[in-house]
């Protein structure tokens, strides 16, 4: 039994599954996974699970049944180790294999480790997957002084679930600033206004260098001679893509796996997507690798249209959003630190969005709490349709009437 087999159950992974089978694919499918979990939403993980206010099983993103009415097969609990495109087969751990006519990669991304001396000690936990999720849980609960190392997503994420459960929240940070390689300096201090007014003690420009102590109770030591104690250590520093399969087959890799707008690989019906894969993107400019819910999504969407023999290039504009405490951040586009931009809203009142613009161009948007512009901006930056600074950034001017040229 050949037809397409999908290595990994992740948003780009089923989605190319489902969109295949929507586009008329009619050969077997089946979706290799090492987790023995039906395909789930990840970023809950870090907010409504560990928070309590959802439990795993209502995280799945189909039930059981829509997969056998789809004709997709589930292999759960089996790690792909292997890939043999001249031949259409990849092996399996415990000595099984696959043959294919069609492979798709979206194994995604884990989480980068800390290799600090005192690296293997016991509580210090990371964050990417349902297990991992399950594992922190109760530790959190249990917890009195939580360090946070890094202020990316996940680890503000995790932070603002541990400060609203009363623990005493500590980040250290090695850059200058909360996402910095994200948002704008405006966000970064606004998410660290809120932060620190939930007791957060964040610390900028420090590296962990050792982590110390006895079994239960840790000093995390910095570099500049800072000792941080804490009974649990949660790392978020960062996401490797893992590719490992595709670069064994000598398929082209580059910070992930590299993909035309199809998602089609170097090696002929072998295509990747979501966060293993690295694509020229039309928005940037450049070749990137996205680790985002939508971005996943819709590199499946496209490669499930090719597969299905009806393509449809990924152009999608990137998006990406954060919820920590009461403040939603979105973003749409991808700026850069040379970006010029302007605040439409107010920042004092918790609403506002910065609009990025290069060579007069809009770029990107981050918002917090206004919807609302994300979905304008999602239509004008698609569109190459561009107001001016000024206008952006007038309350008073219309948005929607400049995009219907009124």
């Amino acid at each position: 039994m050949t037809g397409l087999v999908i290595v990994g159950a992740s948003y780009a992974g089923v989605q190319a599954g489902i969109s295949a089978r929507e586009k008329g694919y009619q050969a077997p499918i089946r979706i290799v996974a090492d987790e023995i979990h039906l395909p789930y939403q990840r970023p809950p993980l870090s907010k409504a699970f560990l928070s309590g206010d959802v439990v795993h099983n209502s995280l799945f993103l189909r039930g059981e049944d829509y997969f056998k009415t789809q004709g997709i097969e589930l292999v759960l609990g089996h790690r792909a180790i292997g890939l043999d495109h001249a031949a259409g087969r990849i092996a399996l751990d415990g000595g099984d294999s696959l043959p294919f006519d069609q492979l798709v990669i979206a194994t995604g991304s884990r989480a980068r480790r800390l290799s600090v001396p005192g690296h293997e000690r016991d509580g210090i936990v990371y964050l990417r997957t349902l297990d991992d999720a399950l594992h922190l849980k109760p530790r959190l609960e249990a917890a009195n002084d939580v360090v946070i190392v890094g202020g990316g997503f996940i680890g503000l994420e995790v932070a603002s679930t541990a400060a609203k459960a009363g623990k005493k929240v500590t980040l250290i940070e090695a850059q200058s600033r909360l996402l910095e390689r994200a948002v704008s300096p405006l966000i970064s201090q606004f998410l660290l206004d809120s932060h620190r007014s939930h007791g957060l003690d964040i610390r900028f420009n420090e590296s962990v260098v050792a982590i110390e102590g006895n079994s239960a109770v840790h000093e995390v030591v910095c570099s500049s001679g800072l000792r941080v104690r804490a009974d649990l250590i949660v790392a978020g520093i960062g996401g490797i893509a893992n590719d490992e399969l595709a670069a064994q087959a000598d398929i082209t890799c580059t910070n992930g796996i590299d993909v035309d707008e199809h998602g089609l690989t170097s090696a002929p019906n072998i295509y990747a997507a979501g966060d293993v894969s690295n694509h020229h993107n039309g928005f940037a400019g450049r070749r990137v690798r996205l680790e985002a819910v939508q971005n996943a999504t819709d590199q499946g969407k496209a490669v499930g249209a090719m597969i299905a023999g009806r393509p449809e290039a990924y152009d999608a504009v990137p998006r990406f959003w954060s919820d920590q405490y009461d403040a939603k951040l979105q973003i749409v586009g991808l700026s850069a630190p040379t970006d010029s931009a302007v605040i439409r809203g107010s920042m004092d009142d918790g609403k506002f969005s910065v609009f990025y613009y290069r060579d007069g161009k809009l770029t990107a948007v981050d918002s917090i709490n206004r919807p609302g512009d994300q979905m304008i901006a999602r239509r004008l930056i698609t569109a190459s349709l561009s107001p001016t600074p000024e206008q952006a950034a007038d309350l008073s001017f219309d948005l929607k009437k400049f995009e219907a040229g009124k």
